[in-house]
């Protein structure tokens, strides 16, 4: 993650241990999007907060991959997980829970939504994209629940959701979540027309798709453009920005210049535009 003011709004879960879980489903839902449904493994054991709750993936790149992984992370854990050979250090990334099922065919499942920049077929895909495009069924991975962003102060019932195609599965999550007397807008930005996804959201909170005049324009920059353009909030709102460094921290000062208090603010910068 870039920059965040996460480590002051995270609610943590009350017990957190390292999860193998397997493959259940791969499927392509649209043109930038994958879906891999897991479950199995210790999956019983995931205990699901809901909102944009999010945890760490361990993909094996050789079969001792899994075998020597801390219980949690923190600063002495993961300096000693950067030590493990390459050859058999499992690719680290953050993912949300896109959506979270206690009963399936084979126990409980949970829905990982991958962001698809680049093929793996040619290359230009990045190791989880990559994986995300050519993991079969029974293939194993390692989760770390961290918990969950989501976190308006007590009495805040209008909420103001801004994010790009990465910070779509947390938004999904979120809007689900809701409480049904919740009012506000999400505002989601993607790729392509082809790239919208059904959502489900409370009769108060519009969702807003903004579609990037063409798919390799850099994320952010029309989600954070449509935000900027909104008229100032005239009651108490809460913020919840995540996605490109540029768009989270931009649309934080924004959001202060405007007048909107700094803890009714969460942002996230997920990844940075080279």
């Amino acid at each position: 993650m870039a920059r965040t003011n996460l480590a002051t709004r995270r609610i943590k879960p009350e017990h957190s241990e390292l999860l193998t879980l397997r493959v259940l489903r791969r499927e392509r839902i649209s043109p930038h999007f994958a879906r891999i449904t897991l479950g199995r493994g210790d999956v019983e054991e995931f205990r699901y907060m809901g909102f944009d709750q999010w945890f760490r993936l361990f993909i094996p790149v050789s079969e001792d991959s899994l075998s020597r992984l801390p219980d949690k992370l923190n600063a002495v854990s993961y300096a000693k997980f950067l030590t493990t050979a390459k050859i058999s250090r499992p690719v680290l990334r953050n993912y949300s829970v896109r959506a979270y099922r206690p009963v399936g065919p084979d126990g409980p499942e949970i829905d990982v939504d991958f962001v698809l920049h680049g093929s793996a077929k040619n290359g230009t895909a990045g190791p989880a994209a990559t994986w995300a495009q050519t993991c079969e069924e029974g293939d194993a991975v390692a989760i770390l629940d961290e918990g969950i962003r989501f976190n308006p102060p007590r009495g805040v019932e209008h909420v103001l959701l801004v994010v790009d195609e990465t910070g779509l599965p947390a938004a999904a999550g979120v809007l689900a979540a809701l409480a049904p007397e919740t009012r506000g807008l999400a505002l989601i930005e993607v790729p392509s027309e082809a790239d919208l996804q059904p959502l489900d959201a409370p009769a108060g909170v519009e969702v807003r798709w903004v579609v990037r005049d063409h798919p390799e324009s850099t994320p952010g920059r029309a989600a954070l453009a449509a935000a900027q353009a909104l008229p100032t909030a005239t009651s108490p709102t809460y913020g919840w920005v995540v996605g490109e460094s540029n768009l989270a921290a931009s649309l934080r000062r924004h959001w202060i210049r405007n007048g909107l208090p700094k803890d009714h603010i969460m942002f996230c910068g997920y990844w940075r535009k080279s």
